[in-house]
């Protein structure tokens, strides 16, 4: 007999990502899709597992986080933009059982994650996974090759990276150190001794 599939509902605070979301899990044989109003025909022995986009763990992140563990949603994977230190603690503070940054997020890992949470796993990432100056290795490898003068095109190439990756990793840093575009990034990656 076949894997159990883990039923998931999502709910992402954009059309964009919910739609995206959907389409991808809908793809996987280990998924089973439920709606709010879940009644699964079949009889599962696997918890319910809600699947969560936002930007970052805001307040309104947070609301939406309490408001699947009150519909009884026991099993929280969040896809966030910005996961710093702060969102760590405040997943832990929310009883998240894994996340998953934007910039990583797979259709393979949110099911590996999924699978995780659904079976009692907590996977989070480790606070310490950035440097002190807060990047991660692949963020400072992806603004050494901009500082190298490569295009998005040539560093997506040369990491085996899509585009739209290396888009992210970039956005991602200038959103959540608050810098205005790559030069910037790049200066402020120089001045930390990164690159």
């Amino acid at each position: 007999m076949g894997q159990q599939r883990v039923p998931v509902w999502v709910k992402a605070l954009d059309p964009l990502s919910q739609v995206g979301l959907v389409y991808a899990l809908r793809q996987r044989p280990e998924i089973l899709l439920v709606t709010e109003n879940h009644h699964l025909k079949a009889r599962t022995t696997l918890p319910l597992v809600a699947l969560i986009a936002v930007d970052s763990l805001d307040p309104t992140a947070g609301q939406v986080l309490r408001a699947a563990a009150h519909r009884g949603y026991r099993r929280t994977v969040v896809i966030a933009g910005v996961i710093d230190d702060d969102a760590v603690t405040t997943a832990v503070e929310l009883g998240v059982s894994g996340m998953l940054r934007r910039a990583d997020a797979t259709a393979g890992r949110i099911v590996q994650l999924i699978q995780a949470a659904a079976a009692g796993d907590g996977r989070l990432p480790a606070p310490h996974s950035r440097s002190q100056a807060g990047l991660s290795d692949r963020e400072t490898h992806v603004l050494r090759l901009v500082a190298d003068g490569k295009d998005t095109h040539e560093i997506a190439r040369e990491l085996s990276y899509s585009e739209r990756t290396v888009k992210n990793v970039l956005h991602d840093v200038t959103t959540r150190l608050k810098l205005r575009n790559r030069s910037h990034a790049v200066a402020y990656a120089l001045r930390e001794g990164l690159i």
